[in-house]
């Protein structure tokens, strides 16, 4: 079985929710789990936290799917590609919900031309103005939601990632 790595951020969640996302990460990973958070100046009695994985490919959507159930959280699971996989990025805010992208080797959304093609239809037909069709297959809704959140955790620790395989 593949395995890859990712890092999971979460990028504000009230302190109550701190022991629920540890337990429902630990869960997925089959490990006890322990972030290092740190506040969040983004919003006033939040926490943030950074948390690299390593383990079999696909575990990623679990890990945002296990996360999803403390819906005032805001977070971003990302999954490296890896040898015959796609790289994913799972972005989740309460008012947005869930935002879901393929990641190609470069860390760029791949949009998929079927995808396109129905953002193109919808163009014709007078439904989304392309580039608000675009727009939303890029999740540009999410990042702009969760930037503020991103900003306000730099000079945070940093963790990096190496290429698997």
């Amino acid at each position: 079985m593949s395995s890859t790595r990712g890092v999971i951020l979460i990028h504000s969640a009230p302190a109550a929710l701190r022991p629920h996302l540890e337990w429902a990460v630990g869960a997925v990973l089959g490990a006890p789990t322990e972030f290092t958070w740190s506040t969040q100046p983004a919003e006033p009695r939040s926490l943030r936290a950074e948390y690299p994985w390593h383990a079999s490919v696909g575990t990623g959507a679990q890990l945002a799917s296990a996360l999803r159930g403390c819906e005032r959280a805001r977070f971003e699971v990302t999954e490296e590609p890896s040898a015959g996989h796609e790289g994913m990025r799972w972005a989740y805010t309460p008012r947005l919900g869930v935002f879901a992208a393929a990641i190609g080797v470069h860390g760029d959304i791949m949009i998929h031309e079927d995808r396109l093609k129905q953002a193109i239809l919808a163009d014709a037909l007078g439904r989304q103005p392309l580039a608000e069709g675009v727009a939303e297959l890029l999740g540009a809704r999410w990042d702009a939601e969760l930037e503020a959140f991103r900003h306000a955790g730099e000079g945070a620790p940093v963790r990096w990632l190496y290429q698997v395989g």
